[in-house]
């Protein structure tokens, strides 16, 4: 093995991609430090819904495996959702079939279509619960933690001589790739007022969406989906739509008591980029960001590819 490649691995960015790909790296023996930006409750993935579920991520060949693998983990990690934040939990996606979906859908247990759309039972992840749980996780494998906000790459290239860049929205600036963009999310966190079962009604292209998600803090509406959006700060009027839509479809909803409103951007790419580069020195250069809105689902296939091109070329990408 390469002697730099046996080294020290910097992770660069601790959202839920960030975390994974460093805990995979300690799972594998490897000495891990991960610069995060943001405390791990203050990261984009920190506010999102999140239902497993392939969403706004190319390419599509390749995601079912990715989503399958971290299917796997959150199956496993629901036996005790009180730690981990994660449950198992029935719902349905509206306008959507089993003749629709890939070859992955038949490794997904449950799948059935029914009057209202796509009958599944699928891992809820409570995003602040399960984050600081994998944080604890990953502090006992090992990875040191570090709050660091970078201006270039070269920085942790410097300090380590294996990185993985992982961070999302900021490789546009960072890599620099132009390609990556942000897409708006907007929710609304209401009392819950009964609801027990997630839905969703949402278009590849569109830029609102229809989706409930019952979580242990309240009923999370959504959403948005909005091109080239920054804006981080909630619109009333978007906030009021996200309500109706959901109303709609649950009329008690209507007058559930508002507890707060989230907005992130999903870090989105015409394709997931996951290649290793050598540098000039020798150094080495992996990327794993351009996740959209499927983070949370495709997690942990893309930390162990990523992990493996930590160890040495493999594949197309190297």
């Amino acid at each position: 093995m390469n002697s730099h490649v046996s080294g020290e691995v910097i992770v660069v960015g601790g959202g839920v991609i960030g975390m994974s790909t460093a805990l995979t790296l300690a799972e594998r023996g490897r000495r891990v430090r991960l610069w995060s930006r943001d405390p791990v409750d203050r990261t984009t993935s920190a506010v999102a819904g999140a239902l497993w579920w392939p969403y706004r991520i190319d390419p599509v060949e390749r995601v079912g495996p990715w989503s399958l693998r971290s299917l796997r983990r959150y199956e496993e990690w629901a036996r005790r959702p009180d730690e981990t934040g994660v449950r198992m939990v029935e719902g349905v996606h509206a306008r959507t079939r089993l003749a629709d979906l890939g070859g992955w859908a038949s490794e997904v247990a449950g799948l059935r279509d029914s009057a209202r759309g796509l009958a599944a039972r699928l891992p809820l992840l409570d995003m602040p619960v399960h984050l600081r749980w994998l944080w604890d996780v990953a502090e006992r494998a090992g990875v040191v933690l570090e709050t660091r906000t970078v201006a270039s790459l070269d920085e942790a290239l410097v300090a380590a001589p294996v990185v993985v860049n992982c961070t999302g929205l900021g490789a546009r600036e960072l890599v620099p790739d132009p390609s990556v963009r942000p897409v708006r999310g907007q929710l609304v966190v209401v009392r819950n007022p009964g609801v027990r079962h997630w839905y969703t009604a949402a278009d590849e292209g569109a830029a609102t969406t229809t989706y409930f998600f019952p979580q242990p803090g309240g009923l999370i509406l959504g959403g948005t989906a909005q091109e080239d959006d920054w804006s981080l700060e909630p619109d009333p009027a978007v906030a009021a739509a996200i309500v109706r839509r959901c109303a709609a479809v649950r009329p008690e909803i209507a007058g559930a008591r508002v507890l707060g409103h989230r907005v992130g951007l999903r870090p989105a790419r015409p394709a997931v980029r996951i290649e290793r580069e050598v540098t000039g020195e020798g150094r080495v250069l992996v990327h794993n960001y351009g996740h959209g809105g499927a983070g949370v689902t495709v997690a942990w296939g893309c930390a162990r590819e990523a992990a493996e091109l930590v160890e040495g070329p493999a594949g197309p990408d190297a």
